[in-house]
């Protein structure tokens, strides 16, 4: 049972948080992009906060909403800001994306230090398969912008960064509430900020176009409701490493939305870097399988310890 759970939670992020690149071409060929992400998340949380009612929760303590507060707003505000922004300002998308995707990484490097999560020689050697793999599939995407600001590739970086922290965070919580309870918080103070941003940029006006508000319940239900809620899910039944290591399969997945959808090409390098990625996810899944490879800080044999 866990096995299988493990392989849906998984599944089930990696289509969702794909589609959410999907719905941004949608939405941002309509309006712009803080007036997408506005609605977004005024109807994912209009979504949540129905649901929550009718099912009438239970109190929630200050410090349990506050905590989700922050993690909201680092996970879903201040990482799809920073991305969003970096590709207004001419970063490419394959390269935002490629920046992005560094995440996995940079959460196995601090697992082991904040949370004392060992990770194992082949799942760094996964992690390294993964990187590279997801480097084919946008390898056309780099280098289109040539007049970008140094500091708009900055703000992919601190996207990437806020996502890890607002994992690690939520992963040292020690009572933590249950998704039901959590996301829509989360989805509701991201609600607010992007409000904010959308009326300070004068940008909070929707389109009354169908293709508009399509394109907001594509990326409200799947994108923030399913995506959001597999990827805590994934936190919640596994380590950090592996499922931040599903980021990498989703570059090749986007791609093949792309291609049902609007009829984008999938050239060879594109079809070598999707079976690289599926490799390194593999080799870490297959890792995260073995106690002994999980935790290599266990590793004892014959009184050596191996890594």
């Amino acid at each position: 049972m866990n096995k299988q759970l493990n392989i849906l939670a998984a599944t089930g992020f990696v289509i969702m948080w794909s589609s959410g690149f999907i719905g941004a071409r949608l939405g941002t060929d309509e309006a712009a992009s803080m007036t997408v992400l506005m609605w977004r998340f005024i109807t994912a949380a209009a979504i949540w906060g129905i649901w929550w009612l009718w099912k009438q929760r239970t109190r929630l303590s200050l410090k349990s909403v506050m905590t989700q507060v922050l993690i909201g707003l680092l996970a879903q505000g201040g990482y799809l800001y920073c991305v969003f922004l970096s590709v207004e300002q001419g970063v490419s998308a394959g390269t935002s994306n490629l920046i992005t995707t560094l995440q996995p990484i940079a959460a196995a490097l601090l697992a082991g230090p904040v949370l004392k999560e060992g990770t194992s020689r082949k799942q760094w050697i996964g992690l390294f398969i993964g990187i590279t793999g997801v480097l084919f599939v946008v390898y056309g995407d780099l280098g289109k912008a040539s007049d970008v600001p140094i500091w708009a590739y900055g703000l992919s970086f601190a996207a990437m960064i806020s996502l890890v922290i607002a994992t690690l965070f939520e992963k040292t919580i020690k009572r933590p509430l249950s998704l039901m309870d959590a996301l829509p918080i989360q989805t509701a103070v991201t609600a607010v900020f992007f409000t904010a941003i959308g009326i300070a940029t004068d940008n909070a006006e929707p389109p009354a176009t169908f293709d508009f508000w399509f394109a907001i319940a594509w990326v409200a239900g799947l994108s923030t409701i399913g995506g959001y809620g597999f990827y805590w899910l994934n936190l919640k039944i596994g380590s950090v490493t592996r499922v931040s290591s599903l980021l990498y399969l989703t570059p090749p997945v986007t791609m093949i939305w792309a291609y049902v959808m609007f009829g984008d090409t999938i050239g060879f390098l594109t079809l070598l870097g999707m079976i690289i990625c599926f490799l390194g996810v593999w080799v870490i899944q297959k890792a995260e399988a073995d106690p002994y490879e999980t935790d290599p800080y266990k590793q004892i044999d014959g009184g050596g310890l191996h890594g």
